[in-house]
């Protein structure tokens, strides 16, 4: 991959992720206080964009094999600038759903910012070349919490979606801009001629290392997602409690700064040197014991400082170690004509895990504030074991032809 495909890329997904990321400690407290949601409706309104995205991911995927990568990133990447708007000026809680669920249809533009790096980028290097996939996820994670809880202090509840619009719109001219097309017309055309090779639901069942990613990555994101869809809520209710509304908004921006800072230095610095000495199936085993151990400190830790500096860290550099291992591994469990709609498959199933782990989040955290995190340690604490036996299937089985 060409130097400048490699800094477009950052700049894209970065910008993507730093608006996506300024609503996050402000779309639950926003819930809560305009319009007296329940920790459960509030579950269910995170878990809606996850439900759209799992049903719109795979088509995502075929769509980008067939036309070309560029088309569809930019149209998911109008797509969130619209669902902002809403979310912005919504006037009831079913906008809200409403906003949420358009950006969760048009939410592929990283699984198609994948596919574009597996087209340019050889087998052997992706794990580095998906890292960089999770290193502009880490640096807008960095800033783009703390820069939400900053405005929507400074401002109102509001202003964060409205920034967010603009600087998602960024992300469209720079893709239009800076990108050439990575599956030129030729390349689509053998793929559409090809229709004798196909990821259908038999040849994903009898691919047993594609099955045992798609457990992991169910998973992985089921944990982190009752954790996500959580945090903002424990942090008013335990690690800020008593504090003033506007300094709980900055508070907790700050604390998911935290989850950046760790995720982004871990792609910068670990990621290229650990893969090349432990390898990507090592990293996976790993990363689910450290993100388990991670998570389940929340449970313990409830000093700002702490959760922050510890437990929200150590979650953030165990996923920069584990996911782009796993998503590298995917890739090589099919035929190269196959990379879009295996990450389509691959999104699909963490989605999944993400739309279930946020829709009982609420009901998790109303039993207990820590239970959420209690349930996520222990299943990520259990993905380490389908993660050993993938150590010892075949490094590339392919899926075979219908």
């Amino acid at each position: 991959m060409s130097r400048r495909h490699t800094i477009t890329l950052f700049l894209i997904v970065f910008v993507n992720f730093l608006g996506g990321t300024m609503v996050l400690p402000t779309l639950p407290l926003y819930a809560q206080r305009s319009f007296g949601a329940s920790p459960e409706t509030i579950s269910f309104l995170l878990a809606s964009y996850f439900i759209a995205q799992f049903l719109a991911a795979p088509v995502l995927g075929r769509l980008s094999d067939k036309y070309g990568r560029l088309p569809v990133l930019i149209i998911s990447q109008i797509g969130t600038v619209v669902s902002f708007i809403i979310l912005g000026t919504a006037q009831a809680l079913p906008i809200l759903f409403a906003g949420r669920i358009l950006d969760g249809i048009t939410g592929g533009n990283i699984i198609v910012a994948q596919a574009y790096i597996t087209d340019v980028t050889p087998r052997e290097k992706r794990a580095q070349g998906l890292g960089i996939i999770f290193a502009g996820f880490g640096l807008g994670y960095m800033v783009g919490p703390g820069i939400g809880g900053f405005i929507g202090a400074l401002l109102n509840e509001h202003a964060p979606f409205y920034v967010a619009a603009a600087i998602s719109m960024v992300t469209v001219l720079l893709t239009w801009f800076a990108l050439d097309e990575s599956l030129p017309a030729e390349e689509r055309l053998a793929r559409a001629q090809q229709k004798q090779v196909r990821v259908d639901a038999h040849a994903v069942i009898s691919n047993h290392p594609l099955m045992l990613i798609l457990l992991i990555a169910f998973c992985a994101q089921f944990s982190i997602a009752v954790m996500n869809s959580t945090i903002t809520l424990f942090g008013e209710a335990v690690v800020f409690h008593g504090y003033t509304a506007r300094d709980t908004t900055l508070g907790v921006g700050l604390l998911m700064t935290g989850t950046g800072v760790g995720q982004f230095l871990t792609q910068l610095v670990l990621v290229r040197p650990l893969v090349e000495q432990f390898g990507e199936r090592r990293l996976v085993v790993g990363g689910a014991i450290l993100r388990g151990i991670g998570m389940l400190s929340l449970t313990v830790f409830v000093s700002p400082w702490l959760v922050g500096s510890v437990s929200l860290v150590l979650v953030a550099v165990a996923s920069g170690i584990m996911m782009p291992a796993l998503q590298a591994l995917t890739t090589t469990t099919v035929s190269e004509k196959l990379s879009g709609a295996v990450l389509g498959i691959y999104q699909s199933s963490a989605s999944l895990g993400i739309i279930i782990g946020t829709s009982i989040s609420g009901m998790l955290f109303s039993t207990s504030p820590t239970l959420p995190f209690a349930v996520g340690g222990i299943v990520l604490l259990f993905t380490a074991v389908p993660a050993v036996m993938m150590m010892h299937r075949t490094h590339d089985l392919s899926v075979q032809p219908a």
